[in-house]
């Protein structure tokens, strides 16, 4: 064999495959240096919040520590054991989570969709043929050819559409973290329910045992004289009373560990629990932070802002639509054969190549770019008064939150002493009544008290417990991982 017609043809098939290459080099590099990108760079606009959160408490130097409660991961604001694992659980399976994730997914994927504009598109061909004539020749011909186009980006167009795409993909990003604060408290919120929803029952319950005593107790001082059937009728309706409500008590217990199940992507089933809501843990001061850093720390705040930075940069793609478009295109290949027809030529190559350009210029498009351009500005505008409106409410929940939170701590202690006194009241009233100094109605009056106020000491317990969680969620607190 001779190696030095092979590097022969080797060079002649290289050469034009080495000038495809030389060209899409240039091509790549005049775009690294191509023109600036039209329509406004993004700036984060002013927004001027309060500097202080709207707090009725009565400590003022709280307002002004940096330190936020929202600044702790959940696993440390929530200590139940058995709450941090419901949560780890809904954080897995959650259907709404694994949506939000896969969004992410598929906003990566736009990203790179739109990212591969700015580089050259390079497609190989390949063509064989063979065959037969009449005369018993054989021939085989191979062509490979590679094409290559390249659109410049001279006035940013690509540019602006890839910045767009990266904006939504932040956006989305955020969404998810949206997901994940809101998932958090909505478990937590929905378990100190249940277990407030439990101390109600255990409390209806035993009052049901206390006046089932209560009734047995009145019926023996019937039998001997010193009671009358009255007072066993009016012992039966406080008890009728209490037992009337264990079934909705029952029911709701039931839906709540239904809407928990819901939210750890299970079907309904029974909840565990962990400590009771007695014995949960109260922080001893909430610290809101200051106002500024609610911007930052809340998902929801961010992730309007990115929808804004996605809406600018899509100004500049309108604008960029009013400029010419530049495309280069090359190509390049070789082709090969062998025929039988003469024995002094067996094979053959051939090699080529070629490049051209191509410029688009709009003339005249019935105003269409013009419309596309005022739809741009006025989506980004519209996007800006979303990120203003979304910061202002989050303001008024911080607001809310802490006032809530403050005022139901406020409606718990109170009714603490309520409870303490009723409790005092239905001792002394029922040392009366055996003394015959009173009427057994008037401790029937006070079991009836004592029984609504100890019900709604538990809803108390709840509700601040569940304020503590909205605080938590407003501040921006829940989807640390």
């Amino acid at each position: 064999m001779d190696h030095r017609k092979n590097g022969a043809k080797e060079e002649q098939w290289s050469k034009p495959m080495k000038k495809l290459a030389a060209f899409m080099a240039a091509t790549m590099a005049s775009g690294l240096i191509a023109g600036c990108s039209v329509g406004p760079n993004y700036h984060r606009p002013g927004v001027q919040p309060p500097t202080a959160y709207r707090d009725l408490s009565e400590n003022p130097q709280v307002q002004a520590q940096a330190a936020s409660y929202a600044d702790l991961p959940w696993w440390q604001v929530f200590q139940d054991p058995q709450l941090q694992e419901l949560i780890r659980t809904a954080l897995k399976q959650n259907y709404d989570l694994q949506l939000a994730t896969e969004r992410i997914n598929g906003a990566r994927a736009q990203v790179a969709i739109t990212r591969s504009n700015l580089f050259p598109q390079v497609q190989g061909n390949g063509n064989f043929t063979g065959g037969k004539d009449n005369f018993q020749t054989k021939s085989n011909f191979l062509l490979l050819t590679a094409d290559a186009a390249f659109q410049l980006d001279f006035f940013g167009r690509l540019r602006r559409a890839n910045e767009a795409a990266r904006a939504q993909l932040l956006a989305t990003e955020d969404a998810r973290q949206t997901v994940i604060l809101t998932l958090v408290s909505d478990v937590a919120s929905d378990y100190f329910a249940l277990l407030q929803l439990d101390l109600q029952l255990q409390i209806t319950r035993g009052t049901v045992k206390t006046q089932e005593d209560s009734v047995k107790l009145t019926k023996i001082r019937v039998d001997h004289g010193v009671a009358t059937k009255l007072d066993i009728l009016q012992a039966q309706q406080v008890l009728d009373s209490a037992n009337a409500q264990i079934p909705d008590l029952e029911r709701r217990i039931a839906q709540e560990e239904n809407a928990i199940s819901i939210l750890l992507g299970n079907y309904p089933r029974a909840i565990p629990r962990g400590r009771p809501l007695v014995e949960q843990p109260l922080p001893p001061e909430v610290p809101p932070g200051i106002p500024s850093s609610l911007i930052e720390r809340r998902p929801d705040i961010r992730k309007a802002e990115q929808f804004l930075v996605a809406a600018n940069a899509e100004i500049g793609v309108a604008k960029a639509q009013f400029f010419p478009q530049i495309s280069l295109t090359g190509s390049g290949g070789g082709s090969f054969g062998r025929s039988s027809a003469f024995s002094s030529l067996v094979s053959s190559q051939v090699g080529i190549w070629s490049y051209g350009a191509q410029v688009s210029q709009p003339i005249f498009t019935g105003g269409a770019l013009r419309g596309n351009l005022r739809l741009a500005k006025s989506q980004h505008e519209s996007a800006l008064i979303a990120y203003r409106q979304t910061i202002q409410r989050a303001f008024g929940d911080v607001s809310d939150a802490l006032i809530g939170y403050e005022k139901f701590h406020q409606v718990r202690v109170r009714q603490e002493d309520t409870v303490k006194d009723l409790q005092e009241s239905v001792r002394l009233s029922d040392m009366r009544y055996k003394g015959g100094t009173t009427t057994y109605l008037e401790v029937l009056d006070g079991q009836r008290s004592l029984f609504s106020a100890e019900l709604t000491l538990a809803e108390a317990r709840g509700t601040e417990y569940q304020s503590l969680v909205q605080l938590y969620r407003a501040l921006g607190g829940g989807w640390q991982q």
